[in-house]
C-alpha cells in the first residue's frame, strides 16, 4: 500500500532566512522546522538576493528557488509546482505574488506569515518623530508606551501602509500573528474575522542544563539587527541618555552592543572610554547572551514580540526593557527583569538587577517559566499543524464566511494582472 503523497509547501519569503541576524527569520526557520517535522515536501523561494548570514536551507532539505518581481516565469513556477499550501512572509510578499497564486493555485490555502503588524509599527515611529519635534526631554518617554488600541487605531487607520497591509490580510485564509496585541488590535478596530488570525509566537525549547550562574557573568549587553529601525533607536536612545545614568552609579560599567549589518553611523558610536563597545555581528548570539549580566532593550517603539528577549530568557539573563520591548510578552506573568518608561528609571532598574543576586536570580526563574507556559515548540507547532489542516479540510466554507477577503482577492487578481501584463509588454518594446 502506497503512502499518501506529501504536502507541498511553498513558502515566498522577503528575503532569504537569517536566523542568527534577526527574529523574524528565526521565526520563519522555526515555521519550517515544524512543517518538516510533518514529513511535508518544502520549496523557499525569494526575490531577493542572498544575505551574508543566509541559512543553509538545502542542507535541511528544503529547495531552493529564487524568483523575480514583475515576472511571468513565476507562473510557470507555481503553476508546475502546485503546491497545497503557499506561505506569503510578509505582507508585501503577497501584494506581489498573491495574485498568481490565485491564478494558477486557487485551491491552495493562503498563510501570511507577518512577523508584526509593520503599519503599527510604522505609526509609532512617526508619533516618537513627533514628540521629539515637540521637546528635546530625552528622559521621560511615558506618554509613548501602551496606548489604547482606539488611539492605536486613529494613529493607522488612514495610512496607505495599513490599507495595503489589512488588505492582504483579509485576502489570506489565514494570518500568523506573534502578538496577541495585534489579533485584538484587528479583531476590535480593523474588523478582521478572528477565524483568520492565528496566534503563533516565538516557538523555542526551554533550556534543559546548567545556565551561567550571577558571579560567572559580567557586562551589560544589547542587540539586534541595525537595519531594523526600532534597534537603531535603541542606540541611539542607550548612547544619549540611559547608559550615561547607568555609568553614573557604576562608573566601570561596559556595554556590549551586537548587531548584524553595522553601518558606519554605529560604528561612529563605539567609545572605550565611555565603557560604550559597539561589536558588530555575533555569530552566536546565545553565547554573547549568556555571558552578559543584564540584557537592556529601551525601545521606543516597535510591534510584536522581541526574539532578542526570548533569547535572554532562554540564556538566564535578566533584561530591562520598555512597554513596548515587553508588550503581548508575559500576559499574567512577572516579567524576567524590569520594565521602565523614563531612561533614569531604566538605569535605575538596570544597576539594581545588575548589582543585586537575589532579585537577578528571582528574574532569571521568573524568564524560565515565562518560556514553559508561552513559549514551548511542543505546544505552537502541534497547534499550528492542527489550524492549517482545519483550514484546508473546510476552505471553502471559511471562504464563504470571509466574503471580503474573496472581493479584494478578486480584485486584486484583476487588476495586478492587467498591470503585470502592461510592464512585461512595455518591457519588450
Amino acid at each position: 500500500m502506497s503512502l499518501p503523497p506529501a504536502t507541498k509547501v511553498l513558502v515566498i519569503g522577503y528575503v532569504w532566512p537569517e536566523p542568527q541576524s534577526s527574529a523574524a527569520s528565526g521565526h520563519v526557520m522555526q515555521i519550517l522546522e515544524t512543517f518538516l517535522q510533518q514529513g511535508w515536501d518544502i520549496t523557499f523561494s525569494s526575490p531577493a538576493g542572498p544575505g551574508e548570514h543566509k541559512a543553509d536551507l538545502t542542507a535541511l532539505g528544503i529547495r531552493e528557488v529564487a524568483i523575480e518581481l514583475n515576472n511571468s516565469s513565476f507562473d510557470h513556477f507555481v503553476a508546475e509546482l502546485t503546491p497545497d499550501i503557499v506561505v506569503f512572509d510578509q505582507f508585501m510578499m503577497e501584494e506581489q505574488f498573491g495574485w498568481r497564486v490565485e491564478k494558477h493555485c486557487p485551491n491552495a490555502l493562503r498563510v501570511l506569515e507577518t512577523s508584526d503588524l509593520q503599519s503599527l509599527r510604522h505609526a509609532r515611529h512617526q508619533r516618537l518623530k513627533d514628540r521629539l519635534k515637540l521637546s528635546d526631554d530625552q528622559n521621560d518617554f511615558s506618554e509613548l508606551f501602551s496606548p489604547a488600541l482606539a488611539e492605536e487605531f486613529s494613529l493607522m487607520a488612514d495610512t496607505d501602509l495599513a490599507k495595503r497591509e489589512i488588505a492582504a490580510l483579509y485576502r489570506c485564509d489565514l494570518n500568523l500573528m506573534i502578538s496577541e496585541v495585534e489579533i485584538e488590535l484587528l479583531v476590535q478596530q480593523f474588523g478582521l474575522p478572528r477565524q483568520i488570525l492565528h496566534w503563533c509566537p516565538l516557538m523555542v525549547t526551554p533550556p534543559t542544563t546548567a545556565l551561567r550562574t550571577f558571579a560567572e557573568r559580567a557586562n551589560f549587553l544589547s542587540i539586534g539587527n541595525f537595519r531594523h529601525a526600532p534597534n537603531w533607536d535603541a542606540v541611539l536612545w542607550m548612547k544619549n541618555a540611559v547608559w550615561p545614568l547607568i555609568r553614573a552609579q557604576l562608573p566601570n560599567a561596559q556595554l556590549h552592543i551586537y548587531g548584524a549589518y553595522t553601518p558606519p553611523k554605529a560604528s561612529a558610536l563605539h567609545n572605550a572610554a565611555q565603557g560604550f563597545h559597539i561589536m558588530n555581528w555575533a555569530e552566536d548570539a546565545l553565547q554573547v547572551m549568556s555571558e552578559a549580566r543584564i540584557c537592556l532593550a529601551p525601545l521606543r517603539f516597535g510591534a510584536g514580540i522581541k526574539g532578542k528577549l526570548i533569547d535572554a530568557m532562554l540564556c538566564g539573563t535578566p533584561s530591562v526593557t520598555t512597554p513596548v520591548g515587553a508588550e503581548a510578552m508575559h500576559g499574567e506573568h512577572p516579567w524576567p527583569g524590569a520594565v521602565a518608561t523614563t531612561a533614569q528609571a531604566l538605569a535605575d532598574e538596570a544597576v539594581r538587577l545588575y548589582t543585586d543576586e537575589a532579585q537577578w536570580k528571582d528574574a532569571q526563574v521568573h524568564g524560565h517559566t515565562l518560556l514553559k507556559q508561552r513559549y514551548a515548540h511542543t505546544e505552537h507547532g502541534p497547534s499550528l499543524i492542527e489550524k492549517l489542516k482545519y483550514c484546508q479540510d473546510n476552505l471553502l466554507a471559511l471562504r464563504k464566511l470571509n466574503f471580503t477577503g474573496s472581493m479584494l482577492r478578486h480584485h486584486s487578481h484583476k487588476s495586478t494582472q492587467y498591470m503585470s501584463q502592461w510592464i512585461e509588454a512595455k518591457n519588450r518594446l
